[in-house]
């Protein structure tokens, strides 16, 4: 017992609210030792983040109830604690990084005076010294000119970095227990594997503990030692990662492993929750004959969209007497789509793939070249045949929350487009219409007249999807539209999106980060890097024979398990 430094012993959770009340916790016991990484993992809504919270005394007082359990860090029952006592633990003893660092950083004020901050609550230091150790920090957890970033505020800086100063304000104070809560979920995956290295390598110079919380098994595979899967507010397994990841358990588990897109072969339909708990597994492979054959006949045909030698540069305009400065975040992108392609954009964050995305919809016009979609030159056309386009060419939003207006019931947010472009007699037959792409999606006839607020993450990216295909377009850009989603919510949206590109004929160009999922997707695949291509070709023969070693590190950072 003496290695333990956290326990959490039969802890059960209500959060209750006016007149409803709903059990999120049901006697979830794990433990932590020194020097431990521990994983916890599971879906959204499974109550992996509400434990973490409740060590550090961070769940709204009024609203969660403790129905049963303890909570003990080296002996001590947190669940006794005052707000004072919590005061002191929190960042001193027990420090979290949050998933969102914007969200988590302080706007106002520089990323040194952040970090100051955590060590001006808890040690007694000179502003010099406190200065010196921040400057140490920044250089522990491998930010670039830590003088500079210092003084930089989080917005001028990259996602990767806000996560750095995240991990160094944690670390600050030298605790004995890390969490980290989803701490890659919104970073590329380059960015992913350094983080994942760096929280590696602090906890074996530290020895702190760490609790690693994601929704990706394969991830918390790489980093941890013991693994907890919940699922529903339990755990419903527990082990070392080899015998969690190679001798799963339970079918939630499998799931979970095997719902992530292989990278050596390339299934007809992704396996989903679902199906492993109903035992309807479909293990039906698209052999590279197949393959072969499809592109034969497609690429045969006249290419429907044409991008040629496109640029697009921000000029920045100097203040008083310093020159503009100009930025090109497209550089001279040539390249193809044909009817009934998926074509992958892979890159990391900043590299050129929305820009050129929003080039394409003519929502951000390119600075020269062609764009051709069906042979017209849309670069050239009026306002009346841009509004045409839009009919044509439709965009799947990364975030479907912000996309959709919360006032709004969800089935009049998916009739609004079909009435913009008069479709349909009138609004009963819209409305039939809508009821129908609803279903299609595989949400329900009731769902018509909720609220984007009244859905999971994975639901809300069905109605952004099934408001895209309302105006039966022909061309849809899909932008990162996976990217935030649980892996098992993510094979099913990637599976209704193949399945309705079979029914409709609609064409892709399918814009991520994420190399696994784009080469399951796509047909060919376009790796861009500082606004340029770096390789263009067959998807699958990319990352067989990648020819730079850009792409061999987007490979490389793919997360494979153990």
């Amino acid at each position: 017992m003496n290695d333990i430094i956290l326990e959490v012993n039969n802890l059960s959770i209500t959060f209750e609210s006016y007149q409803t009340s709903n059990q999120v916790l049901f006697d979830v016991s794990y433990q932590l030792k020194k020097n431990e990484i521990l994983g916890i993992v599971g879906e959204s809504g499974s109550g992996k983040s509400v434990s973490s919270l409740a060590i550090l005394g961070l769940l709204p007082k009024k609203q969660a109830k403790f129905n049963s359990g303890e909570i003990k860090y080296l002996g001590d029952d947190l669940l006794a604690y005052s707000n004072t006592d919590f005061q002191s633990l929190r960042g001193n003893k027990i420090a979290m990084i949050f998933q969102e660092p914007m969200t988590s950083l302080n706007p106002s004020l520089t990323c040194g005076e952040q970090v100051i901050e955590v060590l001006e609550r808890h040690l007694k230091l000179s502003a010099k010294e406190a200065k010196l150790e921040v400057l140490t920090l920044f250089e522990k957890v491998k930010l670039p000119n830590p003088e500079e970033i210092y003084c930089k505020y989080p917005h001028q800086i990259s996602g990767g970095q806000k996560q750095r100063v995240m991990i160094a304000m944690a670390i600050a104070c030298k605790p004995d227990v890390l969490i980290a809560d989803e701490p890659t979920t919104a970073l590329d995956v380059t960015v992913q594997k350094e983080i994942i290295a760096l929280l590696k390598s602090i906890q074996v110079d530290t020895k702190m503990s760490i609790i690693f919380i994601s929704h990706d098994l394969a991830l918390v595979s790489e980093i941890s030692d013991t693994i907890v899967v919940m699922y529903k507010g339990e755990i419903i397994e527990k082990g070392s990662v080899s015998e969690v990841f190679n001798n799963p358990k339970k079918e939630y588990t499998k799931a979970l492993i095997n719902s992530r897109p292989s990278v050596n072969e390339r299934l007809k339909v992704l396996p989903t929750i679902q199906d492993y708990l109903n035992e309807t597994i479909s293990n039906t492979v698209v052999s590279s004959t197949e393959r072969d054959e499809a592109h034969r006949k497609m690429y045969n045909k006249i290419p429907l969209l044409q991008v040629v030698n496109v640029d697009k540069e921000y000029v920045t305009k100097g203040f008083l007497l310093s020159k503009d400065t100009s930025f090109k975040a497209v550089n001279n992108v040539s390249f193809n789509l044909y009817e009934g392609e998926t074509l992958g954009l892979v890159g990391e964050s900043g590299c050129g793939k929305s820009t050129l995305g929003n080039a394409i919809l003519q929502l951000d016009k390119a600075t020269s070249g062609e764009i051709f979609y069906k042979g017209i030159d849309v670069t050239k056309i009026s306002k009346s045949e841009l509004r045409l386009l839009r009919k044509e060419i439709q965009l799947i939003f990364q975030d479907p929350y912000s996309s959709l207006n919360p006032r709004i019931p969800v089935g009049k947010a998916i009739m609004e487009p079909m009435k913009v472009h008069k479709l349909y007699k009138n609004d009963k037959e819209r409305k039939q219409k809508t009821i129908e792409l609803l279903e299609r999606v595989g949400l329900l006839e009731e769902h018509f007249y909720r609220y984007p607020h009244e859905f999971s993450g994975g639901q809300r990216q069905r109605i952004g999807i099934a408001r895209t295909i309302a105006v039966n377009p022909k061309l849809i850009i899909c932008d990162e539209s996976v990217s935030a989603l649980d892996i098992s919510v993510q094979a099913q949206v990637l599976n209704l999106l193949n399945e309705l590109k079979d029914k409709f004929g609609f064409s892709y160009i399918f814009i991520s980060h994420d190399l696994a999922v784009v080469k399951y997707m796509s047909d060919q695949l376009v790796v861009m890097n500082k606004g340029r291509i770096e390789e263009i070709g067959e998807a699958d023969s990319i990352y067989a024979n990648p020819k730079t070693e850009y792409t061999q590190s987007l490979i490389n950072a793919i997360p494979k398990g153990i």
